[in-house]
């Protein structure tokens, strides 16, 4: 059997709802239900905390958030606070984590060699910088943040690369709780010359497909991965009204 590392676009996808279908996919990778699996969501601008915040890393109210249409969730990866949105390519490797022997600081610097390899194939040198997780374009432009997770030896949540979103939201925050930095994109650098998402994602695919040995991608349609993870497909968010439009899980695994 070829070892394959299947992929997904899933297009314009709730946070929530993006949380829940990547847990259950963890649950069915854990359980060997599945394969390893890459998946590429197009969140709507939201802002996520994760398990490491510090007070004060949101700098504007629960009330101009409201006015901006942002919405806090806090998540189960490490890290702090960051913002996610259109335009912005997000990664979610939900991968056992055999494939760099257990380690989760060696799991850490795969996702930013294959992110620091796809920028170089559009001319840009990402870097590291000592101490800091995540990929700069300066030791104080950041253009990449990365926030993981591990249950049952399987890795989930994943990186999100700055593409062709805006970066005023994250005048909000103290992005990753640094208060010395900005971020950075890859347009605000590289201008009309900058890539298209989708040539991004095909990049960083390719990169980290070899990092971790895959001698196959295989790209599915979302509805395939609904079906692989056991719950309801999530309606159209497009054309979504009130929260009630969205489906329930089918199995129960999932708390809502």
């Amino acid at each position: 059997m070829i070892d394959t590392l299947h992929t997904c676009a899933l297009g314009p996808t709730r946070y929530r709802d993006g949380l829940a279908l990547m847990d259950a996919l963890v649950a069915a990778r854990a359980a060997g239900q599945t394969g390893d699996w890459l998946l590429y969501p197009d969140h709507e601008p939201v802002l996520t905390v994760g398990r490491s915040p510090s007070d004060g890393n949101v700098r504007v109210s629960a009330r101009e958030l409201a006015r901006a249409g942002l919405e806090v969730v806090e998540v189960p990866r490490g890290g702090d606070v960051t913002w996610h949105g259109p335009g912005q390519l997000v990664g979610y490797p939900v991968v056992h984590l055999d494939r760099v022997g257990r380690d989760l600081h060696r799991w850490l610097r795969v996702l930013e060699d294959a992110l620091i390899a796809a920028l170089a194939r559009h001319g840009l040198e990402g870097q590291r910088v000592a101490g800091r997780t995540g990929v700069w374009l300066s030791e104080t432009e950041k253009v990449a943040s990365i926030g993981v997770a591990v249950r049952r030896w399987v890795g989930y949540h994943g990186f999100a690369l700055n593409v062709t979103n805006t970066l005023d939201d994250f005048a909000l925050i103290h992005p990753c709780g640094y208060r010395d930095i900005r971020m950075t994109s890859m347009v605000e650098r590289l201008g009309e010359r900058s890539p298209s998402l989708n040539e991004v994602r095909s990049a960083v695919t390719a990169e980290l497909a070899l990092r971790l040995g895959f001698q196959a991608v295989e790209e599915h349609p979302p509805g395939d991965l609904w079906t692989v993870a056991g719950i309801a497909r999530m309606a159209d968010t497009s054309k979504q009204g009130a929260a009630g439009d969205v489906p329930r899980p089918i199995q129960g695994a999932i708390a809502w």
